[in-house]
């Protein structure tokens, strides 16, 4: 059992430098990868899908070389998986765990989900506060209406 549990770990190899985001649910991934716009990054990036877990049943993980994320970009992987860890690598040693929280205020990630307000014509960058931290729920500066979990469009 132990030897299984061992390979189940090496799926995805071991990085020198950098940052692991564990704990994503699968159908998130590529949201944590748009948003950290980790397709431009020039580092090495690996990431896997469905994945096993205790936690989730089936999880992602991104492991970026060489890159380490300021908080604000921490704050946006939360809004995306709220129970996501980050693990900053040295040396491939874990030197660092980090468990992301949603900001209370969110600027420039999502969409406003009324089609009425003002940022979905002009070019204004959207502004929510966070009224609700699970379930999700933003009300956005400018229309006031209220953004929920399910509704939410990441920019």
């Amino acid at each position: 059992m132990k030897e299984h549990k061992k390979k189940l770990k090496l799926k995805v190899s071991a990085i020198s430098e950098g940052t692991v985001i564990d704990h994503i649910p699968s159908e998130n991934l590529f949201d944590v990868i748009s948003i950290l716009e980790l397709d431009q990054t020039p580092n090495m990036i690996t990431f896997g899908a469905n994945l096993e877990s205790d936690k989730l049943g089936k999880k992602a993980i991104i492991k970026v070389s060489n890159q380490f994320f300021e908080n604000d970009e921490i704050n946006k992987i939360a809004l995306i998986a709220p129970h996501a860890k980050l693990n900053i690598i040295r040396d491939y040693e874990v030197i660092e765990k980090k468990e992301v929280t949603i900001p209370d205020r969110i600027v420039g990630i999502v969409k406003c989900f009324n089609p009425k307000c003002i940022t979905n014509s002009e070019p204004i960058t959207t502004s929510f506060s966070v009224i609700s931290k699970e379930p999700v729920a933003l009300k956005c500066k400018y229309c006031e209406k209220i953004t929920h979990e399910n509704q939410m469009v990441i920019k």
